[in-house]
């Protein structure tokens, strides 16, 4: 029975199976069933005297008639429907054996990675497609300082680590002058290209289309906007703080946000922060990808992914 939006999330448990060609197997929720004609990863609800592992290697046996291996968690995503809220735990599965079937009816479908998006599926699954498909760790970059060659070499050795897959260029002070400022971020945007490294440029959103780059919004910028401000395919994240930022976020098609602080930064000693509680309050109400940042590394991936974050974002524990 589905909970209501006040009674403790209902549990469920999904698998991402692969095939040998990569492919990941979808399921259709069949009619009559909430959220019917919807695609997602196969799965089902957790019975109170289960661990997660034991419930998706039951619904798996039920549902498709395998035996699987459940491997490491995805993610974990809380999230909150008009009628219900779920905490949507998502694991690798790591080898099966039997033949998938829809024991259902469910329609099934092998998808290449690729073509993911293009399925209707609900909207706890947005999040990890994310985390399925794009990097789980986002720098950012500090504002150069008077050495341009330095601050190129320090990004350059950044992007060379293979974990470094999306870069925030974060602007300098405006006593940087905008031509050297453009010349630099022309320079940036080659070496983490070489390095097949998204770029997002920091605030300026007229560079970013000049240059063909994505662009991180400030948060103070959210409001001033009634639309997406770069076309597809350029990348447009935010950096949030609440729920009304999110909302604002969600609402002009950014691709993902930062949210934070979630826990004290030495260069903002004393100041409001989060925690990953509130964190995953806030996850609960949208869609949109999360990085949490504000005092974390690599090593927090783990946690933040348990409560809905796609990963962690972050200049010091990042940056060379």
């Amino acid at each position: 029975m589905d909970s209501s939006p006040d009674d403790l999330p209902t549990e469920v448990v999904a698998g991402v199976i692969a095939d040998p060609r990569g492919r990941i197997l979808l399921a259709r929720r069949t009619e009559g069933r909430d959220l019917a004609g919807l695609w997602e990863f196969p799965g089902g609800k957790r019975e109170p005297d289960e661990t997660p592992e034991e419930t998706l290697a039951r619904e798996l046996r039920e549902e498709l008639g395998i035996e699987v291996e459940v491997g490491a968690p995805l993610i974990t995503v809380p999230h909150r429907y008009p009628h219900k809220r779920l905490r949507l735990d998502v694991r690798h599965i790591d080898a099966w054996t039997g033949s998938p079937k829809g024991l259902d009816g469910q329609a099934l479908a092998w998808v290449p990675p690729h073509k993911l998006a293009s399925y209707a599926m609900p909207a706890a699954d947005r999040p990890v497609l994310a985390a399925l498909l794009q990097p789980d760790r986002y720098l950012v970059t500090p504002a150069p300082g008077g050495d341009g060659a330095a601050w190129l070499a320090s990004l350059e050795r950044a992007v060379s680590r293979a974990e470094v897959r999306r870069v925030h260029l974060r602007g300098p002070g405006p006593e940087f002058a905008a031509e050297r400022w453009r010349a630099l971020v022309r320079d940036a945007a080659a070496l983490c290209r070489a390095a097949d490294a998204e770029v997002l440029l920091g605030g300026d959103i007229a560079l970013a289309r000049e240059l063909r780059l994505g662009v991180h919004l400030k948060a103070a910028q959210l409001a001033g906007l009634s639309q997406r401000p770069l076309p597809a395919p350029l990348p447009v994240a935010a950096s949030c703080h609440d729920a009304t930022e999110l909302a604002h976020a969600e609402r002009l098609r950014c691709d993902f946000a930062v949210l934070g602080p979630v826990q004290a930064t030495p260069t903002h000693p004393g100041a409001a922060t989060l925690g990953w509680n509130a964190f995953a309050a806030l996850r609960e109400r949208g869609t949109i990808p999360l990085y949490a940042i504000g005092g974390l590394g690599p090593d927090d991936i783990g946690t933040a992914r348990a409560h809905g974050a796609q990963g962690i974002a972050a200049i010091r524990a990042l940056w060379p």
